[in-house]
């Protein structure tokens, strides 16, 4: 059972702050620091977009996400991210990630999946804006798991329908929702990857903190994946 702890754009664009959340994750026992990768100018629109200057704010350059990795490597923990444009596959091949992260809204940026599959490395897809009967394919991807995932920021418990997810089918669960009960339930019910938000403070200025877990849930949630395997044995 994988816990991917997603720092995102939760850094606030403070590079420090990104390395105390890595050093965080990896000493709670989570298996993976992951980070979005992007040009938020490309990325985001302006108009209506109440989060566009923060957006830009906490886009990683370059020389950030070499220091992510190897931030990563000192601490013992996978480095992932999603990352959303081809030029920024090559900088990922650089610093040497393991696997491929694909966010929901990607699934259909052709482009972008061929340059990923190409690098011959697994895909993890979220499928939170796919609406096909059938799981997307990717040609030519050695290896392709699916997330289970509502796209909605925060998600309400009530909007999940966990009960009606086939975990034989579906790798694992991508959750958005508040607090640590549904990552919980996925688990239970058979998720063997769990990708949730993680935040210092669920109080601090950005989209993404009022539903992402603080450290006391991140501990809460690796010790009750380490009791279930135990349970389980």
């Amino acid at each position: 059972m994988e816990l991917i702890v997603e720092i995102g754009q939760n850094h606030n664009g403070d590079m420090k702050q990104a390395v105390e959340m890595i050093r965080m994750a990896a000493a709670c026992g989570a298996d993976v620091a992951k980070f979005q990768v992007y040009d938020a100018k490309a990325l985001f629109p302006r108009e209506n977009n109440p989060w566009y200057d923060y957006n830009c704010a906490t886009e990683l350059s370059r020389a950030d996400i070499e220091m992510l990795a190897r931030a990563c490597a000192d601490e013992g923990i996978e480095f992932m991210a999603s990352v959303f444009d081809v030029e920024r596959v090559e900088w990922l091949e650089e610093v040497g990630v393991k696997r491929y992260k694909v966010a929901s809204r990607s699934v259909r940026e052709s482009a972008l999946l061929d340059r990923m599959a190409a690098t011959g490395k697994p895909l993890l897809v979220s499928l939170g804006m796919w609406d096909g009967k059938e799981f997307p394919e990717i040609p030519d991807a050695v290896s392709v798991e699916y997330l289970y995932c509502v796209s909605e920021y925060p998600t309400p418990l009530e909007h999940l329908h966990l009960g009606q997810c086939d975990f034989s089918r579906f790798a694992g669960f991508s959750d958005h929702s508040v607090g640590i009960t549904a990552a919980m339930t996925a688990l239970v019910l058979g998720a063997r990857i769990v990708e949730k938000h993680f935040t210092l403070d669920k109080g601090m200025y950005g989209p993404d903190h009022e539903g992402s877990m603080d450290l006391d849930e991140l501990g809460r949630l690796v010790r009750f994946r380490d009791e279930l395997r135990t349970c389980l044995k």
